[in-house]
């Protein structure tokens, strides 16, 4: 019996893939143009690697679509060809081979040879916008995550420390009355410390600035703990307080329009750094500010013209922001300008072109003038001459009246993220026909692979222990499933236990210590 009901689980559970994934090739055949981000990952129990691919597109009522397309399991060696073949193979399966428009990838070699490959591939049968420039997108948050890590090796010793003395602070509740105790004597208003995820630098940096808070606790909780050995000097909270002010901030991983912003912050503290005074600082600039050069030296085109296609900022943000990021800013400006009108030109010559088909009669009289009288009735005729007059271009283009507008300012939004740029496409897209549809595609590329590493989370809970037996085309079913359906019901994935961290609360009453 119980074999049964667990026959019909799985029957059931292919029924709904089956059925969102019918759902989602209707999705996606209507997409304009659709951008992927791609990542491996290897299970723990099943000693395989899988490849995840996630589509990103925008719907016809300007809604961001994200969704899994694909996850394979990719056979040893997983040369950059085997990834290559893996992705077109997952492409030509759903169709949308024609569609593509970027591939977000990390920056790892073999994934370089993968996408020359696919470059390849679709250049013989079309033309790749801005003569394959903008293709590969190199993921931004990798790059700003191998920064920081640099930074963070400096002081490496003393975030070990911080992590294990909040460890053992957090596993006695007595240990944690004396700490609280000792703080609240201090007039020490914070009430939690936190325990950072080893692989998330971000929460490696808000446990630092929690810790910074409670540092004259630390030395006083030695008094009453002759075992705590996880003791920072004085030096070395000084060293934490550097970085974690003069260096590195706490961010999410923004949208494409927003990134700009965020890499000339990161450039223009990277700067201030090497003018420091403090050795310290100046070395770990150092090493920060080549790294920097070496992925960013040269101008990342999808992020500056995502940031134009925001009208907060068009051309401004770019203008100034590069003087600070590029030491040839004039050069890089000039650039995004020729790729922004050769971009525009590609999309005008589509829309031309589906101007010219709508105007061609359907009756087959070609080029022959059809009279007025013969189409019924004057709304018809009108309809005829406005198809007509569409095939006239204005002096003017879209591009041009747009960027010579002034840049879009609310007094009553607050903050960067309160703002919507496909809202605001989405209301003028009949002013702009042809470059919103261009402001549809660009503001749809993900900036970072971050889409498909969340994925994995989902990975690890369906490759569990007990599921190590598990087929990998079973796998992808319930992975992409689960997906689709928590995007069709607006459920959010949680994450698991070990990808959070963990807040320490220090309790509120007082005890004599």
């Amino acid at each position: 019996m119980k074999l049964i009901s667990i026959c019909y689980y799985i029957y059931y559970c292919f029924k709904i893939y089956e059925h969102e994934k019918k759902t989602l090739k209707a999705l996606t055949k209507a997409a304009s143009k659709i951008s992927l981000t791609t990542d491996c990952w290897k299970s723990s129990h099943q000693k395989i690697k899988y490849m995840v691919i996630t589509g990103h597109f925008i719907d016809h009522n300007w809604r961001l679509q994200k969704h899994v397309l694909s996850f394979v399991h990719i056979p040893p060696p997983r040369t950059g060809l085997d990834i290559a073949d893996g992705i077109y193979k997952c492409l030509k399966h759903w169709e949308i081979e024609d569609k593509i428009f970027t591939i977000s990838i990390d920056n790892a070699a073999y994934n370089d040879r993968a996408l020359r490959r696919l470059k390849e591939i679709f250049s013989r049968v079309r033309k790749l916008t801005c003569g394959r420039r903008l293709f590969h997108v190199r993921c931004c948050a990798h790059v700003l995550n191998l920064l920081v890590k640099d930074g963070l090796a400096m002081i490496d010793s003393v975030i070990r420390e911080v992590r294990e003395g909040i460890k053992y602070i957090n596993n006695s509740e007595a240990r944690l009355q004396t700490f609280s105790n000792i703080a609240h004597q201090l007039q020490i208003q914070d009430r939690k410390l936190l325990l950072d995820v080893p692989t998330r630098w971000n929460s490696t940096y808000d446990m630092l600035s929690v810790a910074l808070k409670f540092k004259d606790v630390f030395p006083r909780f030695v008094e009453y703990e002759p075992h705590f050995h996880h003791l920072p000097n004085d030096e070395e909270w000084v060293h934490v307080e550097s970085v974690c002010t003069n260096v590195i901030s706490g961010s999410d991983y923004p949208t494409s329009n927003l990134y700009l912003i965020e890499v000339f912050i990161v450039k223009e503290t990277l700067d201030k750094g090497a003018l420091s005074k403090n050795d310290f600082i100046k070395t770990m600039v150092t090493k920060m500010k080549e790294k920097f050069d070496k992925y960013w030296g040269e101008c990342h085109l999808v992020m500056a013209i995502a940031s134009v296609l925001d009208p907060r900022f068009k051309m401004k943000l770019v203008e100034f922001s590069f003087p600070t990021i590029y030491s040839n800013a004039e050069k890089n400006i000039e650039e995004v300008k020729k790729a922004l009108y050769e971009m525009y030109e590609e999309y005008l010559e589509v829309h031309d072109a589906s101007v010219r088909e709508a105007a061609t009669p359907a009756n087959g009289c070609g080029g022959k003038e059809v009279s007025k009288t013969s189409l019924g009735s004057g709304w018809e005729a009108f309809g005829e001459f406005i198809k007509n007059t569409d095939l006239e271009r204005p002096e003017k283009s879209e591009l041009d009246m747009y960027l010579e507008e002034g840049v879009y300012r609310d007094p009553r939004q607050k903050g960067m993220d309160s703002f919507k740029a496909l809202e605001w496409w989405n209301v003028h897209k009949l002013k702009y026909r042809v470059l919103s549809k261009m402001a549809m595609d660009v503001l749809a590329i993900p900036i970072s692979t971050i889409a498909s590493e969340a994925t994995f989370s989902a990975g690890g809970r369906v490759i569990d222990p007990y599921r190590s037996s598990l087929a990998p085309d079973t796998v992808e079913k319930l992975i992409c499933g689960g997906d689709w359906i928590r995007h069709r019901y607006g459920i959010k994935k949680k994450l698991k236990k070990e990808e959070m961290p963990i807040e320490v609360l220090l309790p509120t009453g007082t005890s004599n210590t």
